[in-house]
C-alpha cells in the first residue's frame, strides 16, 4: 500500500488555501506488525517535488525527515524546487545522518552546490544524486531502492512536454511475504518446533528422525504490487501511455480548464504555458483505461470551493471540465488531503475499481 499526502497543490504561486507543489508518498507494509503500522514516523516515504514552504507543511503531518528515503524533482521551475535547500538544512539540524537519494535534473545539483557555497550550508549526510538526464537517455529509466529484503521500490522515469525538461515518476512498490503451510506440516506429521521457523525463512532442514524437509514444499510466496504514476508539468498526457499500464492511480496536473487555457494561448500566440487542461487529462485517462485519477497543480485563479453556478473560477469548473471526458474515480487534490492506494492482488473484481480511498485531511490527525 502507498499513502499519499498532498503538501502543496497550487500552480506557480501559493494561495491562502494552497501551497505550491509537493507530494509525500508513504510506503506501507501491510504485513508489518500493527505497532509499526500505527507509528507513522517508522514508515519510509518519498517526496515528489519540493516547492517553497514544503517543510512548513510537513509540520502539520506526522512525517519525519529521518524516514525520508528519496526526493524526486520533476523539473526546475521554482514552484517545484525552491523549498529543497531549506528542507535539507532542516533535516541536517534535526540530526539526520543516513544518506538520502535525490533524483532530479542536473541543474538541481548546481543549485545545491551554490547554496552550500554561498550560505555555508553543512549537510552531515551524503546525498546520492541521480540525474534524470543520465537515467532517462531518451527512454524510460529505472531506479531500484531496497527498503528491506521483502520491501522493494522501483522508480521509473518518463520524459514529458513542458517549457523546460520535465518528467513523470512511476512508483512501484513490491512487498513479498513467506507464509508457512502449517496444515500441510501437521498432515505430514511434522510437529511445531524451531524447524518451522527455519522453513519459513527459506531454509531446508532435517528432522531428528533424519527426514529432509525442503522449504519450497511448505512455504507459500505472496507479493503485493502497488503502482502510482505522478506527472510533472506536462501538456501532452499521452506521453505517459506506457507508464500508466497496470497503474493503480495517476496523479497529473490540471492547471486550467479548457476554455481558460484556450484564451491564454489565443491572447499571446508567442507564449504557450505548456500545461494540461482538466479535460485533456480526463480524456487521456479515459482512453487509457485508468480507473483512478487525482488532479492537482491548479492555477491560483481557481478558488477552493465548489459551486458550478458561480461566476468565480472554482473547483467545480475544474471537475466539470475533467468529467466531460472521464467517468472514472476522480479526486481534486487539496493541501493535506490523504489517500491510500491498495494494489493487493487478492482484491475482487469489484474491489479493484476502489483501489484508491480518500482518508481525509492530515491536519485532522495532528497530535
Amino acid at each position: 500500500m502507498l499513502k499519499l499526502t498532498f503538501l502543496g497543490t497550487s500552480a506557480g504561486v501559493p494561495t491562502k488555501q494552497r501551497n505550491v507543489t509537493a507530494l509525500a508518498i508513504e510506503c506501507l507494509n501491510p504485513y508489518a506488525s500493527s505497532a509499526n503500522q500505527q507509528n507513522s514516523k517508522s514508515h519510509p516515504w518519498l517526496l515528489i517535488d519540493c516547492g517553497e514552504g514544503t517543510q512548513q507543511q510537513l509540520l502539520h503531518t506526522k512525517l519525519s525527515l529521518h524516514q525520508l528515503t528519496a526526493i524526486c524533482i520533476t523539473h526546475v521551475h521554482g514552484d517545484h524546487c525552491y523549498g529543497l535547500p531549506g528542507l535539507l538544512a532542516s533535516a541536517a539540524m534535526s540530526g539526520r545522518r543516513q544518506p538520502l537519494t535525490l533524483i532530479a535534473p542536473k541543474s538541481i545539483a548546481t543549485l545545491l552546490d551554490a547554496i552550500v557555497l554561498i550560505t555555508e550550508l553543512y549537510l552531515p549526510f551524503a546525498i546520492d544524486f541521480i540525474a534524470v538526464e543520465d537515467t532517462v537517455e531518451g527512454q524510460v529509466g529505472k531506479v531500484d531502492i531496497a527498503l528491506n529484503e521483502q520491501h522493494q521500490l522501483t522508480i521509473d522515469i518518463t520524459p514529458l512536454s513542458h517549457r523546460v525538461s520535465s518528467h513523470g515518476f512511476g512508483i512501484t512498490q513490491n512487498i513479498s511475504r513467506r507464509t508457512l503451510n502449517t496444515a500441510k506440516l501437521i498432515a505430514a506429521g511434522i510437529p511445531a518446533s524451531h524447524l518451522w521457523g527455519s522453513l519459513q525463512q527459506g531454509q531446508d532442514v532435517v528432522t531428528d528422525e533424519g527426514q529432509q524437509l525442503n522449504s519450497t514444499d511448505y512455504v507459500n510466496h505472496e507479493t503485493q504490487r502497488t503502482r502510482v504514476v505522478v506527472a510533472g508539468d506536462n501538456d501532452s498526457p499521452e506521453l505517459l501511455s506506457a507508464a500508466v499500464i497496470d497503474a493503480d492511480l495517476l496523479v497529473h496536473e490540471a492547471t486550467y480548464t479548457t476554455d481558460v487555457l484556450t484564451k491564454i494561448q489565443a491572447k499571446n500566440p508567442d507564449f504557450d504555458p505548456m500545461h494540461s487542461s482538466a479535460r485533456l487529462v480526463g480524456e487521456f485517462a479515459h482512453n487509457s483505461g485508468i480507473q483512478n485519477l487525482i488532479l492537482t497543480h491548479f492555477s491560483a485563479r481557481y478558488q477552493s470551493f465548489e459551486n458550478p453556478n458561480s461566476s468565480t473560477p472554482n473547483m467545480a469548473h475544474i471537475r466539470a471540465d475533467a468529467q466531460s471526458g472521464y467517468q472514472g474515480n476522480l479526486w481534486l487534490a487539496a493541501d493535506f488531503a490523504q489517500y491510500i492506494v491498495n494494489g493487493a492482488s487478492d482484491l475482487t473484481n469489484n474491489q479493484k475499481h476502489d483501489r484508491v480511498q480518500y482518508l481525509g485531511p492530515a491536519r485532522d490527525h495532528e497530535k
